[in-house]
């Protein structure tokens, strides 16, 4: 549901800049800018007056926990979590990378929304997948496929590539966004699945600001495809360190 509303989004981006006179471009993304806060204030006011919190049937006494309380196989997960965030810059320098190949300005959120379609069309038979077959095995192949599409931004230049990776972007998102955070849910007891999220959620951010960092500073000081070289090389890591992790968990 979050990545179908994400094509609706640039659909609509795509539109006003399409539409809107060009010779005024600063008027066209106020104009985006101002038309994305009105569904952000729907949402806030549907979760105000539209949800309920069940009520659990059972009263809990919250003890302190510790983090060494922490599952071992959780935290070599976290590590690689990290390892792979470290190299996951923010998509807006896929944006940045396909706007100068000197596509049409209103085109590129359509390419942006090629991405969120694949996604949305695979993310529930991934899931299932995942079922059946468990979640570290489908996010070492998006490890795999994300590794490849960064390695294609780095190395082409043309436009045709870029789509086509925008599309494979997609199954990656399919095969690890849903698959990580129920891999947190399968790996921490329930008496501590808060502390959990709240870590591995932690980690991304922390992690996200230096890989972007470092994305921008190779774009700019080395080439424009030093940072997608990088990215694809943390996410090789990262899927070895996943073939790692699911040897060790079949061993035990």
């Amino acid at each position: 549901m979050d990545n179908s509303g994400a094509i609706v989004g640039p659909l609509m981006a795509s539109g006003i800049l399409f539409f809107l006179p060009k010779d005024n471009p600063v008027l066209q993304y106020k104009i985006i800018f101002w038309v994305a806060t009105v569904p952000a204030v729907i949402g806030v006011l549907t979760i105000i007056f539209f949800l309920k919190e069940a009520k659990s049937q059972k009263s809990f006494t919250v003890s302190k926990i510790s983090l060494k309380q922490l599952p071992r196989n959780y935290s070599f997960f976290l590590i690689i979590v990290a390892v792979f965030t470290l190299g996951n810059s923010t998509d807006s320098l896929l944006i940045v990378r396909t706007s100068e190949t000197g596509i049409s300005p209103s085109l590129v959120p359509l390419i942006y929304m090629l991405f969120n379609t694949v996604s949305v069309l695979l993310a529930i038979p991934f899931g299932k997948l995942s079922d059946k077959i468990g979640r570290a095995k489908l996010i070492t192949a998006g490890f795999i496929v994300y590794s490849f599409v960064y390695f294609m931004f780095g190395a082409s230049s043309q436009i045709l590539v870029y789509i086509a990776m925008f599309g494979m972007y997609g199954v990656y998102s399919a095969l690890t966004d849903t698959c990580q955070k129920a891999l947190v849910s399968d790996l921490i007891p329930n008496e501590m699945k808060g502390t959990g999220y709240g870590l591995y959620h932690a980690v991304l951010g922390i992690m996200l600001l230096p890989a972007s960092v470092i994305a921008g500073y190779l774009y700019d000081r080395v080439s424009p495809g030093a940072p997608f070289y990088f990215g694809s090389v943390m996410s090789l890591i990262a899927a070895a360190l996943m073939i790692m992790f699911l040897f060790v968990n079949k061993k035990a």
